[in-house]
């Protein structure tokens, strides 16, 4: 039998240990993405204990950073097919190498993103928000700006312990790091055992403290532990003549994902400045039911990491055949989770509104939104696959077509007609999803057969001139 090592756990590559091996690699980041629901979650409830004011101030903001964060962890992404297939073939130097370009790439673009985003601060007041949430939103804009970079470094560094089958370290930080903030939320929004009572601020710095905190603890682990400080040795000057061709490496392969994840989380931030068009409590309401639509989405993204490690890994194998059987038992995991969500979804979100928000108007106008939300969850687990699995064949360019159709060309119309053209509001903002994650998942599908067609004739010319 046929296995790749690693101090985490063995990788069989026989059919039958499909949904295991994606068990054991999904498990671990499904861990972390619950962290980050929990901690959305706590966010949320406490901003929202202040008031609907502080609670439709976050979400404006929080609307506006989601694109770059989304953004630079998809570009982060990209690195995790380059990463599994050379630890595949078990070759360090190689490894950090491309380590070391995946960082430095990663440090500039969010150089980039804050920049952008630290202009954009200026026209805040030209979007067409309630006035009385601006002295509300510019502080806490403020301090999520400067948390951009620690993020984009400990992507880096994350996707690259991914790429080595290691989704457990991350997983740790990353859970110390959440308890770390809602501490500090206790602590900061309320005013607890002495400090300041900030509000919304508190909010903010709690976070960027947690941030900090998560990056330093990662980058101590690759300098700390003897079996990861090897992967640092590719930083050295004797290898820098590598740097630059690794670096366009990373960059063919992250940029589409980066500008794929973007366009997609484009749509839901849009969404949220469409429902501030309709007054405070639309917004508010809209923020609750994207607070708990991430339970499913961040249950999704675990399975679907677990399929693009594997899936890379088997890329680098040339094993296509195994690349068809991963992908599909990822999809039957992941639509096994979509249920189950839509499930909870449909028992338990009036009650979940209420504990978010003490303000009954927001609660009602959040419940029509349980139907859509519901409805989209299955394309959301179809899209999620099979994107994850082009990601972990490096074979992304069909990625950004797809948002362009899917988020744009068809999305963004939807949304307009159903919301305003409909006047159905913040539910119409949420039937657009389903109409756009549907396309999604089409063209996704069809993009995926026909890469691993093309990866398959490529092999097989090899085999022939062989």
């Amino acid at each position: 039998m046929k296995w790749i090592q690693s101090r985490y756990l063995r990788i069989s590559l026989q059919p039958r240990s499909e949904y295991s091996t994606l068990i054991r690699l999904g498990i671990p980041v499904m861990v972390t993405q619950l962290g980050i629901i929990v901690v959305s979650f706590a966010d949320t409830v406490m901003v929202g204990r202040c008031g609907t004011r502080e609670l439709g101030a976050a979400a404006f903001v929080n609307s506006i950073f989601t694109i770059a964060i989304v953004m630079q962890l998809g570009f982060a992404n990209g690195l995790t097919p380059l990463i599994g297939a050379l630890f595949s073939r078990n070759d360090k130097p190689r490894t950090s190498q491309m380590m070391r370009a995946g960082v430095l790439a990663n440090i500039i673009l969010s150089l980039v993103f804050t920049a952008i985003l630290g202009v954009f601060y200026f026209f805040l007041d030209y979007l067409g928000q309630p006035p009385e949430l601006m002295d509300l939103a510019k502080p806490y804009y403020l301090i999520v700006l400067s948390t951009l970079l620690p993020m984009a470094l400990f992507n880096a560094f994350q996707q690259t312990s991914n790429g080595c089958t290691d989704t457990a370290t991350p997983m740790w930080i990353i859970v110390g790091a959440n308890i770390l903030n809602i501490i500090g939320n206790w602590l900061l929004i309320g005013g607890e055992a002495g400090f300041p009572r900030l509000g919304l601020s508190g909010a903010g710095i709690s976070t960027m403290i947690a941030r900090y905190v998560a990056v330093i603890a990662i980058i101590a682990v690759y300098k700390i532990s003897r079996r990861r400080r090897s992967y640092l040795e590719g930083w050295r000057s004797e290898a820098r003549e590598a740097l630059k061709p690794d670096m366009k490496r990373v960059w063919q392969t992250s940029y589409p994902v980066m500008i794929q994840s973007g366009i997609e989380c484009f749509l839901w931030s849009f969404g949220g400045i469409v429902c501030g068009w309709f007054g405070t409590i639309q917004l508010a309401s809209y923020q609750v039911i994207l607070t708990i639509s991430q339970l499913g989405f961040m249950l999704y993204m675990g399975f679907g990491v677990a399929t693009s490690i594997r899936v890379a890994n088997l890329t680098g194998l040339k094993d296509f055949s195994g690349v068809r059987r991963t992908t599909l038992a990822g999809l039957h995991l992941i639509l096994v989770l979509a249920t189950l969500s839509s499930l909870l979804f449909y028992f338990c979100t009036g009650s979940m509104a209420a504990f978010i928000t003490p303000d009954r108007n927001v609660e009602l106008a959040a419940l029509p939104m349980i139907a859509p939300l519901i409805l989209y969850q299955y394309c959301d687990a179809v899209q999620l696959t099979y994107a994850n699995a082009l990601r972990g064949t490096s074979e992304v360019k069909p990625l950004l077509w797809v948002a362009v159709i899917a988020y744009i060309i068809v999305g963004i119309p939807a949304m307009l007609w159903l919301a305003k053209g409909l006047d159905m509001g913040n539910v119409g903002v949420y039937y657009s999803f389903s109409i756009a994650l549907f396309v999604a998942s089409a063209g996704l599908y069809w993009s995926f057969r026909r890469a691993l067609r093309s990866l398959s004739f490529h092999k097989a010319g090899q085999q022939s001139e062989n």
